[in-house]
């Protein structure tokens, strides 16, 4: 029948003659499909590649749930805001940057404020303790995020169900205060260059101090207010230059008349060898008056002992002299023609 249908569609007169070439391509397919045999339970293949495909989609999404901690056992941690704005179920709380608790769910609570529901697993709520600090910070590039700070990892744990306030930052909330501080930055700066500033005025003085440094009397005229003051420093510092080439040429003077072969140091140094000498023979003529006075000393000790002895020798004359003028007086008084006796002693 297929090759009946075929024929009775084939197109006759002088159009067979181009297509005869793809009509026997299209016999020869037809033919090889005629002759495939069927597939053996071909059913039950496909239910179980439908079945293993639905397996494989299971287990790609149990493991996807395990590895974002879903059959993690956990614990409730409850924050309380006044505002929720960026902050969504399933985003993360760090602490140093790690995550370490997801976002569960977000309540309106009755007095108005907003609790944030976090769960954190087990493993990780030893880093949560009771002086914790959680923030909402709300940057101007980036999402929201929630933070977790322990500065004292030794006190106590923080119990399951706790609820803690978070500190709430948000950087746009300054933006508009940032602004107006540099519109009044750059209106302070429109002023500090305007044609009539004071910063303008200070410039066109400094100008004019230039100007007058590169003048005739250069910085000491601007300094001591006048030109004719810049020349009276300049005359009086040539006084000093031809006072200090006078006091150097007095100086090297001075150094050729001291200093020199002819000079006072040389003949000083003559004289103070003189002196040296002279004071060498002094101190032999010293030596020789020592022994000198040694003898003396030794002729004074013999001249002391003779001295003692001429006292008692001089005793003895002069008792023996006493004796002899009485002697004389008796025999004046016996003797009545002599005159009277003078005995003079030594």
């Amino acid at each position: 029948m297929i090759d009946s249908r075929h024929d009775a569609e084939r197109p006759t007169g002088s159009a067979t003659g181009g297509t005869a070439p793809r009509m026997a391509e299209e016999q020869l397919i037809d033919e090889e499909l005629l002759n495939l045999k069927p597939v053996a339970h071909l059913r039950a293949k496909a239910a179980a590649l439908l079945l293993l495909t639905l397996l494989l989609i299971l287990g790609a999404a149990g493991y996807l749930l395990y590895a974002r901690g879903v059959f993690e056992p956990t614990q409730r941690l409850v924050l309380t805001a006044d505002d929720s704005e960026g902050v969504i179920a399933g985003m993360d709380m760090t602490f140093s940057g790690f995550p370490i608790g997801r976002v569960r769910e977000i309540q309106l609570a009755e007095d108005g404020s907003v609790r944030i529901l976090v769960d954190v697993p087990e493993k990780d709520a030893h880093w949560l303790r009771q002086s914790s600090v959680f923030t909402l910070v709300k940057g101007i590039v980036g999402g929201t995020t929630i933070k977790a700070y322990s500065g004292v990892l030794t006190d106590a744990p923080l119990p399951p169900d706790s609820v803690r306030p978070v500190l709430s930052g948000d950087a746009m909330a300054e933006l508009p205060q940032i602004i107006n501080s540099a519109k009044e930055l750059l209106a302070n700066m429109a002023a500090l260059t305007a044609s009539d500033s004071a910063l303008s005025a200070s410039l066109a003085e400094v100008r004019k101090l230039a100007e007058r440094m590169q003048g005739q009397g250069g910085a000491l005229s601007v300094v001591l207010g006048s030109d004719e003051e810049a020349k009276k420093v300049g005359a009086l510092l040539e006084r000093a230059n031809s006072v200090l080439g006078r006091m150097d040429r007095m100086v090297a003077r001075a150094d050729s008349q001291v200093f020199d072969a002819n000079g006072v140091m040389p003949q000083v140094r003559v004289t103070v060898e003189q002196l040296n000498a002279l004071l060498a023979d002094t101190r032999k003529s010293m030596a020789k008056v020592d022994a000198v006075l040694a003898d003396m000393q030794v002729v004074g000790s013999n001249a002391r002992e003779a001295s003692t002895d001429l006292g008692a020798l001089r005793a003895e004359v002069e008792s023996n002299l006493l004796r002899l003028e009485s002697v004389l007086n008796d025999l004046q008084r016996k003797w009545p023609f002599a005159h009277k006796p003078e005995l003079k002693l030594p």
